[in-house]
């Protein structure tokens, strides 16, 4: 249900974060109007700003730092944790390795899935099966990584009770069976300077939610609205921007709209960017809520869909090697 937005709304989500774990949450004052701006936020772009959110900025910035420090290393030390197939899709891709509807992106990433230990989803999980490729170098990568892992998936948890608030459910809505063990995705990119071709393609994120760390003075994120312009996310220093997937979308029967972005740094610097995908269960079998059936006429909008079928079928398709 995208509109014709021009703009990408700023919410302060410190009143949510205050009462987060009150089961009456939303009778509370100052988070009714968080969970106000989240519905109009979902409902009219599918992507906000966040700000309140309590992860330190020192944080965000020393994770963006190691990024960097990683990709200005020689590309033989970079593919010393090459990402392949039999590694469960982790690890270094060079320039043109990921692809976006049959395009090459010009980015570098690492990829970062949580871990999927042999047969835990059966022949579900099997592609995805494996530990992380973190690098030794730049020194704790991966301790700070980690920490940075952890307090977004607790981050995104909360946010998802104010969304879930939002859609007129329970707080815990996105909870138990559906992502009480919330699958994870993070894309540590890097995208070189005074590039005119796409740096990744116009694409819809897979799961619930997306919180995504860029550099402060680049601007390169571009959001698709209804009339089919591209309309600027703009770094905004301390925020997240986030933005909903397409797990969401059904589970709103299209009451929020997963929306198309890209981005092209056309900038002379090379730009950093860390995106973390909150998902739900990797198992999760995913279909509209009642409530949101109610909200839209009563019919169904999307049949089931597999959340760890929906990855698993982009994961094989978006690279090369």
């Amino acid at each position: 249900m995208a509109t014709d937005f021009k703009s990408i709304p700023i919410i302060d989500i410190g009143p949510l974060l205050a009462k987060c774990d009150d089961p009456k949450m939303g009778q509370d004052p100052g988070v009714a109007q968080v969970v106000k701006q989240l519905d109009q936020a979902c409902k009219e772009a599918g992507f906000f700003y966040v700000k309140g959110h309590g992860i330190p900025e020192t944080l965000l910035k020393e994770a963006k730092n190691l990024t960097r420090k990683f990709f200005e290393l020689p590309y033989e030390e970079k593919t010393k944790i090459k990402m392949t197939a039999d590694k469960g899709y982790r690890g270094y891709q060079r320039i043109g390795e990921n692809i976006t509807k049959g395009v090459p992106d010009i980015h570098e990433a690492i990829d970062c899935y949580k871990e999927v230990k042999p047969g835990m989803y059966g022949d579900l999980g099997k592609p995805m099966e494996g530990c992380n490729q973190w690098p030794t170098n730049p020194p704790n990568f991966k301790l700070l990584m980690e920490e940075y892992i952890s307090l977004c998936t607790e981050l995104s948890k909360n946010i998802m009770r104010g969304i879930a608030l939002a859609l007129g459910g329970s707080p815990y809505e996105f909870e138990g069976e559906r992502a009480g063990d919330a699958f994870w995705v993070m894309r540590l990119i890097g995208y070189p300077g005074s590039c005119n071709d796409i740096g990744c393609g116009a694409h819809t994120d897979y799961g619930l939610l997306t919180l995504v760390n860029q550099d402060d003075d680049i601007n390169a994120l571009q959001v698709r609205n209804l009339s089919g312009e591209w309309i600027s996310a703009p770094p905004v220093p301390g925020t997240f921007v986030c933005n909903i997937g397409d797990m969401l979308k059904i589970y709103s029967n299209g009451l929020y709209e997963s929306t198309l972005h890209q981005v092209t740094n056309s900038a002379p610097k090379y730009r950093v960017c860390i995106a973390y995908f909150y998902e739900t269960n990797f198992d999760a079998a995913v279909e509209p809520l009642d409530i949101c059936k109610q909200r839209t006429g009563g019919a169904k909008k999307f049949g089931r869909a597999v959340y760890g079928e929906h990855l698993v079928s982009k994961v094989q398709t978006n690279f090369v090697y």
